[in-house]
């Protein structure tokens, strides 16, 4: 037997269809991973102690200010993050207090509740040295004149508490017990990634923001590799030894050590963080680490043409060299362009106006077409040439004419 709907009702039925594929398409592109490895800042609302702390007893903490990722608000500040106390041993006179911690939920101001996988590390440079030393050890609080009442230290990969004590060592020899007051600062390292949902889209830069797009991870192992932070491939991943490089640049710049790849380290590495909004001009602005190496590789081949015109310092030219109208034209456009390489420099470096930054990109770019116009005539050795291929890599992302 044929059923056929009225019209009526098959419009309807459409409708409800759409409806339903749209806020499908809706929910899952407000999904946002939080990965692997991100370190979310939270304070403990009580205290935490040896002396009296027993295995399996929860705390809560709160997370101190929203976190982002990219452009999506995903863990509100006032979100709670529950910590679990695994092992905890009172100090005696001959061995320090220890106090094991993990970190298993995440409870939005919602009430929206996400299980984790969260471990204790630090933002001191010389502990957090110590816990990376060993990648699968357990990270515990030891009594001693910490700062926070405890240190915070990698104690070995062994399950047994024993195994804990031993490598710990010298560390146990203060004989106190861990004492971290309500409101101390702790940071969290998440275990495995987080799929959370996605809220408020974020307006401008917000300064706990973790980036991790490809195109600003990569923008930032550039940085780091023009400071000497990051020796490894320029692959876009936020992976281990970028982050280590993330922390160190962070803690030598006097931020807070997280190794997250957030604003505040993004705009002290100099990398463009533009939301393209409307009325904003469309293009690449290199980060204040990038333009220096311009500036400095542009100023060195200035130096090397002069040295190959046997030029002085003050212009004075070698009466017996015979010189060609390509070898002056050269010179004149490789010296406009390290001069307009400095400017370049200083508009990206004090910042204010990311349009003019653009603009001074593509000013920038039609100097270089310049030089790449005067070597035509002009004899270069191989050294200026590959010198000044290097140069033409470096500005290659802010020129953009055919």
């Amino acid at each position: 037997m044929q059923f056929t709907l009225p019209l009526r009702s098959r419009g309807t039925l459409w409708s409800i269809a759409l409806a339903f594929v749209a806020a499908s398409v809706a929910s899952a592109q407000s999904r946002v991973v939080l990965p692997a490895g991100s370190v979310i800042i939270v304070r403990t609302t009580s205290p935490l102690q040896s002396a009296s702390a027993k295995s399996g007893q929860t705390f809560e903490t709160n997370v101190e200010e929203s976190v982002g990722v990219d452009e999506f608000t995903v863990i509100p500040a006032g979100s709670k993050i529950r910590g679990v106390v695994s092992l905890a041993t009172p100090a005696t006179r001959q061995q320090s207090g220890v106090i094991e911690v993990v970190f298993d939920r995440l409870v939005l101001p919602n009430g929206s509740t996400f299980p984790i996988s969260g471990k204790l590390t630090s933002t001191d440079s010389a502990e957090r040295r110590q816990i990376e030393s060993d990648p699968n050890a357990r990270v515990v609080l030891v009594g001693e004149r910490g700062g926070i009442g405890a240190a915070i230290a990698g104690a070995g990969s062994g399950k047994s508490a024993n195994n804990i004590f031993a490598a710990l060592g010298n560390m146990l020899s203060e004989g106190r017990d861990v004492s971290v007051p309500a409101g101390t600062p702790l940071a969290v390292e998440l275990e495995s990634a987080v799929t959370l949902r996605g809220g408020g889209r974020l307006r401008g830069t917000e300064a706990s923001t973790i980036y991790t797009a490809s195109e600003r991870v990569r923008a930032a192992q550039q940085a780091l590799a023009q400071l000497n932070y990051y020796r490894g491939p320029i692959s876009g991943q936020l992976d281990d030894a970028t982050r280590s490089a993330l922390f160190q640049f962070q803690v030598d710049r006097g931020l807070r050590g997280t190794g997250n790849l957030d604003g505040r380290t993004a705009q002290a590495l100099g990398i463009n963080l533009g939301t393209g909004s409307t009325g904003a001009l469309a293009g690449t602005v290199l980060s204040a680490a990038q333009a220096s190496a311009v500036r400095r590789d542009a100023q060195s081949l200035v130096s090397r043409v002069r040295n190959e015109l046997a030029a002085s310092g003050v212009g004075q030219l070698d009466p017996a060299h015979a010189y060609t109208q390509g070898d002056l034209d050269l010179w004149f456009a490789l010296s406009a362009f390290a001069d307009n390489a400095s400017i370049y420099e200083q508009i990206v470096t004090n910042g204010g106006n990311r349009d003019a930054a653009v603009l001074a990109g593509g000013a920038l770019a039609g100097a270089a077409r310049r030089v790449d116009a005067a070597m035509q005539n002009a004899r270069t050795s191989s050294q200026l040439q590959n010198g000044w291929a290097t140069v033409r890599r470096q500005i290659s992302a802010i020129d953009i004419a055919p």
